[in-house]
């Protein structure tokens, strides 16, 4: 992998723009296939891969699946993430915080070493990276800003900021929830604000957490304490609170001594003290929650994936496993049309990767958004409803199973890369 710009003219068979987890996963899963490829990304420069994964813990985490993680072990990422940091959870609470509805899963109960690991976004990304350096088929150009985008008979043409174009026969927009690549294509979205902002920070708990993910519905919106462990500690969590814009704005405008005090206190009593006292250790980010969908995920010679395709409310951290499973199926898609002869940007074939990731991704902001309409009503009667449902849930067996399912990402057909994790490679 280079960071210097390459040739214009380089006969490249995909642009991939944007070189997030998602679109680096995706030139690495190409490159290791043989295409050639070029990845574009206005980062100035690559990870450093050195200072990764040190020092206190990034608030920019992922819940990463098993089945995911079975996507980055056999890209050769897993191992180097392990050796740095990543902290597997095996059970996981949920519960109504105006009830006593509550459900609670295990990995025994799935039938997995691990339900998942809370894992720093960079963590991931600099794993990738250095696979991606591994590539000879695989150009990376940071400092690149696309200026436009272009059709003709060769495909589909990236002009940057810098005069050069670059050409291709599939541009892939792998550039973010507010993809400037879709609307270049002239793909509109579909989009919904909850009404809600996300308050992201890191704490340090009294009691272990024992690598219990636990998440309570509350009448602002849901809270989530995901557990990392810190050069052998467990008693450190990452925090999701959805919130009123009102209450985040009051929680990021106050100074960092205060905050760790008076937000500790909100936490450790939002969780029923289940971990006792809770103090912040970093400053909190606020991150609008915005759903957005894509009316298409494909044109000719042009497709979406991640969060340019679909962007999720955090409830269940499934963000970056929906995106990490559409490269892994576009990817098997694009080498499975290279062996029969077609080209990377036939509508036919990308139009069967959108088949197979539309209604999954679909699926997945439909139940995230009916939670989140569901817990966050107020109404007597369907507080009582919902924690007769998390009840039943907990006790119905199939229903559960198939919660867990959701959860762990053994969901529909999935792509080649994502299958048969081991027990062994998975703890």
């Amino acid at each position: 992998m280079s960071a210097e710009q390459g040739r214009a003219s380089a006969p490249f068979e995909v642009i991939i723009i944007g070189g997030g987890m998602v679109g680096t996963a995706l030139a690495c899963l190409l490159g290791r296939a043989g295409l050639e490829v070029a990845l574009l990304d206005a980062r100035e420069a690559p990870l450093d891969r050195e200072a990764v994964g040190k020092g206190p813990p990034s608030m920019r985490v992922s819940a990463l699946t098993p089945v995911s993680q079975q996507l980055l072990a056999g890209l050769g990422a897993w191992a180097w993430m392990a050796s740095r940091r990543v902290s597997p959870y095996r059970f996981m609470q949920v519960w109504d915080g105006e009830g006593s509805g509550a459900v609670n899963f295990s990995a025994d109960q799935a039938g997995v070493p691990v339900l998942g690991h809370i894992v720093e976004n960079d963590v991931t990304l600099a794993a990738l990276e250095a696979c991606l350096a591994e590539l000879p088929s695989v150009q990376a150009r940071f400092d690149a800003r696309v200026a436009g985008l272009e059709a003709d008979a060769a495909g589909r043409t990236v002009l940057l900021e810098d005069g050069s174009r670059l050409t291709a026969p599939l541009v892939v927009a792998a550039d973010g929830a507010r993809s400037p690549l879709r609307a270049m294509a002239g793909i509109d979205v579909s989009s919904r604000d909850t009404g809600q902002v996300a308050v992201v920070t890191t704490v340090r708990t009294h009691r272990p957490h024992g690598g219990v993910a636990r998440q309570v519905f509350l009448p602002t919106g849901p809270l989530a304490f995901l557990p990392l462990r810190i050069e052998g500690d467990d008693r450190h969590c990452s925090i999701v609170w959805s919130t009123t814009p009102q209450e985040a704005e009051r929680w990021v405008a106050m100074p960092g001594e205060a905050l760790g005090v008076a937000l500790g206190v909100a936490l450790a009593a939002a969780i029923d003290h289940r971990l006792g006292k809770v103090t912040v250790t970093d400053r909190a980010l606020a991150v609008p929650l915005t759903q957005r969908h894509a009316q298409r995920y494909v044109l000719p010679g042009f497709a979406l994936v991640g969060d340019a395709a679909h962007s999720i409310h955090p409830l269940a951290g499934q963000g970056v496993n929906l995106g990490l499973m559409d490269a892994a199926v576009l990817a098997e898609e694009l080498v499975t049309g290279r062996r029969r002869g077609l080209s990377p940007g036939d509508v036919a074939l990308l139009g069967r990767y959108a088949r197979r990731r539309r209604g999954d991704n679909a699926a997945m902001l439909a139940l995230m958004d009916g939670f989140r309409l569901l817990f966050g009503a107020r109404h007597p009667a369907l507080t009582l409803a919902r924690n007769l449902g998390l009840s039943g849930v907990d006790r119905l067996g199939p229903l559960k199973r198939l919660l867990m399912q959701q959860a762990t990402g053994h969901r529909g057909r999935l792509p080649r890369a994502c299958r048969a994790l081991s027990r062994r490679d998975a703890g």
